[in-house]
């Protein structure tokens, strides 16, 4: 029987006139990753608020590792580590300082608070860096130490709001292995992100808001089926090639081709994808039409994503 950590049920928020929450369900199995993607003003933010205890819903319940948020809220809260946008770590201090001053902060005894800030230096690879001031860490290290502070009594839910914003992409990519070991090692990670790309490589499962309501759910892979299969993209090298090519393409794949400039795309048969690459060059080769690029293509999350939710708003993020 699968155990949901986390579990929302018809969730309703109102800010004055706006309404944030309109019925926000979730339910997050133990030891995965969730990602909550939405546009500005979706009801993310309004929806981890409540889930960590931030705020009161105005309707519906939600459950943190079976302790309602309002009528048990210091149960559900003592199963939470949350980690927001911004480090929360002091600079001047090193990183074993700052943890040792988080155990602390948790009413962990002086001897406790230094053993646990040993075993998270470790888990979180920042052993030999642990006694220098944390203002000459890299943003990768820093979101890492963040990591470990938010997991001191080792909650088995984290909330990571945007934990990436900002970093280049060798420090996001040592947090997205940070985030897999907490999750490998059983905790329970609620992810809301702008980068869909994250979203696609940490979640099991995503939960997709707009205007307080969830429009889509699933893994990542079932939402992108729902834009259709893979796509074969052939960019011919002479534009007047293009009907030609158009039409070859489209008898491969058994669909008509999309053509603008000198690019063309087309569905792609649900089949084996390189024998269906294979016979498109081979075919498009017989024809004489010279191509300056081909590639089977799936539909990523950012298409996904736009076919969603439409076109950006300016709504306040709620």
């Amino acid at each position: 029987m699968t155990t949901h950590m986390i579990v929302a049920t018809g969730l309703r928020k109102r800010y004055g006139g706006t309404t944030a929450l309109d019925g926000v369900d979730l339910a997050v199995p133990a030891g995965t990753v969730h990602g909550l993607l939405g546009p500005n003003g979706a009801g993310k933010s309004t929806t981890v608020r409540i889930l960590s205890t931030l705020a009161r819903p105005d309707g519906g319940r939600a459950e943190i590792a079976g302790h309602d948020v309002v009528r048990d809220a210091a149960r559900a809260r003592s199963r939470i580590g949350l980690v927001g946008q911004h480090a929360a770590v002091d600079e001047i201090l090193s990183g074993r300082q700052n943890l040792v001053l988080f155990g602390r902060l948790y009413h962990l005894g002086a001897r406790a608070a230094r053993r646990r800030a040993d075993e998270l230096l470790a888990a979180f690879r920042l052993e030999e860096a642990a006694d220098r001031p944390v203002r000459g860490y890299s943003g990768g290290m820093r979101r890492r130490l963040d990591l470990a502070a938010g997991m001191i009594l080792a909650p088995p839910v984290l909330f990571l709001d945007e934990p990436t914003t900002g970093l280049d992409p060798r420090s996001r990519n040592e947090v997205w292995e940070a985030v897999r070991d907490l999750a490998g090692g059983g905790t329970t990670v609620l992810l809301t992100t702008q980068y869909l790309e994250e979203a696609d490589r940490l979640a099991h499962s995503l939960s997709v808001i707009d205007h307080g309501r969830v429009i889509a759910e699933g893994a990542p892979d079932r939402l992108k089926s729902r834009i259709g299969g893979d796509r074969l993209d052939v960019v011919v090298a002479d534009p007047a090639a293009l009907p030609v090519a158009a039409e070859v393409v489209g008898r491969v794949c058994g669909a008509e081709a999309e053509v603008d400039a000198a690019a063309l795309r087309v569905g792609a048969p649900a089949r084996d994808r390189a024998a269906t690459l294979t016979e498109a060059v081979r075919a498009l080769d017989a024809a004489g039409v010279a191509v300056a690029d081909i590639g089977l293509r799936r539909p990523t999350l950012d298409e996904v994503f736009l076919s969603l939710t439409g076109p950006a708003t300016e709504e306040a993020t709620v």
